[in-house]
């Protein structure tokens, strides 16, 4: 049974660093594309960062850019997600997620991931 668990979520003030893990287990993704996804109250989830298996592709979205960092250690099956300069808009469930398939190409669609983590609470007070 393939799991994804994420943690290092909770509270943090503006301006400050929080950084996630997500764990994969049932299943190696060292060949496939793993991400990030946050989806806000009242909004539809939205891609932050996804990365390659080989780490030669990331890409991130506009609105964490420059901020975040997503990286991987394959030999743990774990993808991490390192978030600075928070921002009260970055308040959100952060989903991790894996892609079913061996391949290089990041999407940005979350109907290109077959596996989900539970996801992990993140706020950031003002």
């Amino acid at each position: 049974q393939v799991q994804l668990v994420e943690s290092g979520g909770g509270l943090v003030q503006a301006g400050g660093s929080l950084s996630l893990s997500c764990a994969a287990s049932g299943r190696s993704f060292s060949s496939s594309t793993m991400g990030w996804f946050r989806q806000a109250p009242g909004k539809e989830r939205e891609f932050a960062a996804g990365m390659s298996w080989t780490g030669g592709t990331i890409y991130y979205a506009d609105s964490v850019k420059g901020r975040f960092t997503i990286s991987r250690d394959n030999a743990k099956n774990t993808v991490y997600l390192k978030m600075n300069s928070l921002k009260p808009e970055d308040t959100a469930v952060y989903y991790c997620a894996a892609d079913r398939r061996i391949s290089s190409v990041v999407y940005s669609n979350p109907a290109d991931y077959e596996y989900w983590g539970q996801g992990t609470q993140v706020t950031v007070s003002s």
